[in-house]
């Protein structure tokens, strides 16, 4: 008789990112090959890539890719996105016309110009990006079956439910040119499969892959509220991408310092740190408290300026890294580089903690 194994299934996920840090733009049939090799630990509830560069005729315009659950949901998020913001390119998302793929949800892009910036007397003028934010989270919860899965400029975000080959050919990514692309293959453990929750997450310009378990959520979900996030996508990664535009963009920690505050040291190595290494930790983890991510996770994070890899501390999820010539390789499985790198400079494992870094032309925040 075949034993029945009752626990979870805690390797499972698959992430691959590939960035050119000369700003080479390649197919996205590159990165479609890679995360294929590890089609194994996925299950086929959730698929889905990121990509950048992409939009060059549009480059100065935000890109909101939109999913919606039906025509009425679709109305109610045009109107809105028609009278908030100047409307000057609205398509379908392309997509293979023999697609396996048939549960889809209506896909739409919109390139966007940003309403002007208003202000009260004697308050400071909101940013581009928060007014960006603070539309796309009036979308995501109060227009009922309609979301915005990406919204940065130059890029976006293609996800669903099937394997990430499948979403790819979905998609028509091979017919796509990016200097910097990431890809997910989900095996959901605790949070449901569907459109909306497949990886990537992306706000603005960044986007986050995620193998592994936020158990931290609930305090990371109620930290972010209280500065104007909200969680609507039903799955742990999202507070990821939330948290790393709030420490990044808008409280500019360096990459260092916010990597400081997601994974940071245990209070005993703290301890036997130089004392002024010391005092910024202690300060890092009090401040920050909230933003701590408890669990095992491995993520790459994407934005216009390059590429982050990061472990949980304890490095409890699988990260390889490699370089060869101008690009930088970051995956799941060792397996993953070689299929579409056989012969890498250099290969090595991540130590939990430390983010690897990977950068293209005037990186944005890194």
């Amino acid at each position: 008789m075949q034993r029945v194994r009752e626990e979870k299934d805690i390797s499972g996920c698959a992430i691959v990112g590939m960035i050119s840090e000369d700003g080479r733009r390649f197919s996205g049939e590159t990165v479609i090959r890679s995360i294929a090799s590890m089609r194994e630990r996925s299950n086929g509830l959730g698929g889905g890539f990121a990509a950048y560069g992409i939009y060059p005729d549009f480059a100065d315009l935000y890109a909101f890719h939109v999913m919606c659950d039906s025509a009425r949901a679709r109305v109610a998020a045009r109107r809105y996105l028609e009278e908030t913001f100047k409307v000057r390119h609205q398509e379908a998302i392309p997509r293979h016309a023999q697609s396996c793929t048939d549960s889809a949800p209506i896909l739409e892009r919109y390139f966007l110009e940003p309403p002007e910036p208003t202000t009260s007397r004697g308050a400071p003028c909101e940013a581009e990006e928060d007014i960006i934010v603070r539309h796309v989270m009036f979308v995501n919860r109060n227009i009922d079956g309609a979301f915005v899965f990406s919204s940065g400029k130059n890029m976006g975000v293609f996800k669903g439910v099937g394997y990430p080959e499948e979403i790819g050919r979905f998609y028509r990514l091979d017919e796509y040119e990016a200097h910097t692309w990431l890809s997910h293959g989900r095996f959901p453990t605790n949070t449901t499969g569907w459109w909306g929750g497949a990886h990537p997450f992306g706000l603005l310009d960044w986007a986050v892959v995620h193998n592994g378990e936020i158990s931290s959520y609930g305090i990371n979900r109620r930290y972010l509220e209280n500065n104007g996030y909200f969680c609507t996508l039903r799955t742990d990664t999202e507070v990821i991408c939330y948290l790393f535009d709030l420490l990044m963009r808008r409280h500019r920690l360096p990459l260092e310092a916010a990597a400081a505050v997601l994974a940071p040291p245990f209070w005993t190595d703290i301890e036997r740190m130089p004392q002024d290494e010391a005092e910024l930790a202690r300060a890092l983890r009090i401040v920050y408290a909230g933003a701590l991510l408890n669990g095992p996770f491995s993520v790459v994070v994407a934005h216009s300026g390059g590429l982050i890899g990061l472990n949980d501390r304890t490095k409890l999820r699988p990260m390889t890294a490699a370089r060869s010539g101008g690009m930088l390789y970051l995956a799941s499985e060792e397996s993953a580089i070689r299929a579409v790198c056989p012969s890498p400079d250099s290969l090595w494992y991540p130590e939990g903690g430390r983010p690897v870094v990977g950068r293209v032309r005037e990186p944005a925040y890194a």
